[in-house]
């Protein structure tokens, strides 16, 4: 059976924790869309790992990890990180790698990058790990396949086609030094030597492991709201960041997905540039992101503090429909117990009319937030395991919630640990 962990909002909702957690009881966990330019933080009995590439279940020794053919693969991050998970205790974990999977090449890092200045002001907000250009370069049929460094002759004939391209940019758009494709040539033999004891046709591998009744786990980077299709466009990634990606992204047959478990933040914070409705600023916004997650709300890769806001009842709406969530992970509960009164965002007003239904980009910059303030429980609920047992305006704060958004939040965590977990029946 495959499960899903997704996230409802901005991306940074917990899922790393949540993966980690339900990995226990899993056998193979995919990352199946994305790159390196947003992490997952996980604190466990080996310590506290901001993973990037690496599926968030290699902690256990059960477990196969797959990078799938969806992922943008930066093959030196990714054994960078693999590593640091060994070198502080992790056994070493089984790893397969798609032959599909399409590489971030050294020169999408750099394109990434003089974009960004040359945008100057008006730029995306880039974390300037390459990802733009190499979804644009995967979409104009221009990218590399793992599988593409077995074949060496036909590699540098194409990496000369491509460069010669991408130079003419360089040259006349960017007034930057021209790339050597002989050099790139050499790097990416660098890069066959990391990758090849990993290879294979991890579609092929999963459709075996389903047959066999393989327990499956697809984990998703960010969330709907940056999905680049129905997120808030052009401020998203440039991935699809829905669960229905995940049989794309894996190579797995979509019938297959049965339960997903899309993850939302008991507040809401982003990192990057767009329209952020429930958005608080100054020392109220600061307060929340000193006490947040584990450690202060700042982004897992690039240390960026991240925007902070109320929780948003229409985008986190939204977000579990698109992701077809058939239940709601409820993430650093515990974070909001400092507070006497809780505002929470249920509605945008928009040119004086009031909805509950999530708009598009242009409608969205126009949005002002309709709060409700709702009682806090001004205590520490960090080590309480049942859910009867958290303080009344805790419980009532967490069903408030559950029922502006629709659909069922069916575990809470209130801590950073893999066991700060409490399980609500549906």
């Amino acid at each position: 059976m495959i499960k899903a962990v997704v996230g409802a909002n901005w991306g940074d909702e917990g899922k790393g924790k949540i993966t980690d957690m339900l990995a226990e009881a899993a056998d193979i966990i995919v990352r199946f869309q994305g790159g390196a330019n947003a992490g997952h933080t996980i604190v466990n009995n080996y310590g506290k790992f901001a993973l990037h590439t690496l599926p968030s279940g290699v902690f256990y020794d059960h477990t196969t990890s797959i990078i799938g053919n969806g992922v943008a693969l930066n093959i030196p991050v990714l054994f960078n990180e693999l590593q640091e998970v060994v070198s502080k205790g992790v056994p070493a974990p089984k790893l397969l790698i798609s032959d599909r999977a399409q590489m971030v090449m050294p020169y999408h890092i750099l394109f990434d990058q003089y974009e960004e200045e040359r945008l100057a002001g008006k730029s995306f907000g880039s974390t300037k790990s390459g990802i733009a250009p190499f979804y644009s370069d995967k979409y104009a049929k221009i990218g590399f396949q793992v599988q593409e460094l077995f074949d060496e002759k036909t590699l540098l004939e194409k990496l000369m086609s491509v460069c010669s391209v991408k130079n003419v940019l360089l040259e006349h758009l960017y007034q930057k030094p021209a790339l050597d494709p002989n050099a790139i040539f050499s790097e990416l033999m660098e890069y066959k030597k990391m990758v090849e004891p990993y290879v294979c046709d991890t579609s092929l591998y999963l459709w075996n492991a389903i047959k066999e009744g393989k327990q499956i786990l697809l984990e998703g980077q960010l969330g709907t709201l940056k999905d680049t299709d129905h997120g808030i466009y052009p401020m998203v990634t440039s991935s699809s960041t829905l669960a229905a990606y995940g049989a794309i992204g894996a190579g797995v047959p979509p019938y297959e997905i049965k339960e997903i478990i899309t993850v939302s933040k008991a507040y809401s914070s982003a990192v990057g540039a767009g329209a952020f409705v429930s958005e608080i600023f100054g020392e109220e916004a600061d307060e929340l992101r000193r006490r947040g997650g584990d450690g202060g709300e700042y982004g897992a890769t690039t240390g960026r503090p991240r925007r902070m806001g109320w929780y948003d009842c229409v985008a986190s709406k939204y977000g579990c429909r698109l992701q077809g969530a058939t239940e709601v992970a409820f993430t650093v509960l515990d974070v909001l117990g400092y507070l006497d009164e809780i505002p929470v965002c249920v509605g945008y007003d928009i040119d004086g009319k009031i909805t509950t239904e999530f708009p598009t980009t242009s409608q969205l910059e126009k949005a002002k937030p309709v709060l409700k303030t709702l009682p806090g429980w001004d205590s520490d609920i960090r080590g309480i395991t049942k859910y009867e047992d958290l303080p009344e305006n805790c419980r009532k704060y967490v069903e408030f919630i559950e029922e502006q958004i629709g659909f069922p939040i069916t575990m809470i965590s209130n801590g950073p640990g893999r066991d700060d977990i409490i399980y609500r029946k549906r």
